[in-house]
């Protein structure tokens, strides 16, 4: 993961662009969900998803660590979200379990990413 201190731009995070490719395949899996869902579990899911890198790149935007620090908090929300709805999918068998698979262990990835970043800036805000 990049050092904070050379972040000038939130596309740089490594975590954004990890949180842009699971919106890219939330909204691909999606779109194979029943058309009565639609309004449902679908915009649920991408919304959620969307929420992720939009959270990671706001509090990046933001003048202080702990801005930043709260809307990566929001991202990590969001992104429970994202699991929860994509195991509701997978118990309704509207997604193969090998594909939510993948994108289980994509969330668990940016989770963990999250929570380095939120204490590396935690960390250095105490300094």
């Amino acid at each position: 993961m990049s050092d904070p201190k050379e972040i000038r731009y939130y596309r740089d995070l490594q975590v954004w662009q990890k949180a842009i490719q699971l919106a890219k395949s939330i909204y691909r899996t999606s779109a194979c969900f029943p058309n009565e869902e639609k309004y449902g579990l679908v915009s649920q899911i991408r919304r959620a998803a969307v929420s992720v890198p939009s959270n990671i790149a706001e509090g990046q935007a933001r003048n202080t660590t702990g801005e930043f620090i709260l809307f990566l908090s929001h991202a990590e929300g969001s992104l429970a979200e994202v699991d929860t709805q994509l195991y509701l999918a997978t118990e309704f068998q509207f997604c193969e379990r090998l594909r939510a698979d993948e994108m289980f262990e994509q969330i668990s990835e940016l989770r963990r990413m999250l929570q380095t970043l939120k204490r590396r800036l935690i960390e250095r805000s105490d300094h």
